[in-house]
């Protein structure tokens, strides 16, 4: 397993998607699986990081 910490994905450039709906997978699907990624990765993060209750 890595200590990477991922990057926030990019969505696609203007004229990256063909708009055609027929690619498999889209550029868009793969743009909203890797923020998905991201976005579970990040609250993971944010429960490991202590609160200071106490001030």
């Amino acid at each position: 397993m890595s200590n990477s910490v991922l990057e926030k994905p990019f969505p696609p450039a203007d004229g990256e998607c063909c708009e055609s709906g027929s690619c498999q997978p889209c550029v868009w699907d793969n743009y909203y699986t890797e923020l998905q990624k991201w976005r579970i990765e990040q609250a993971k993060l944010n429960e490991q990081v202590p609160t200071n209750s106490g001030v």
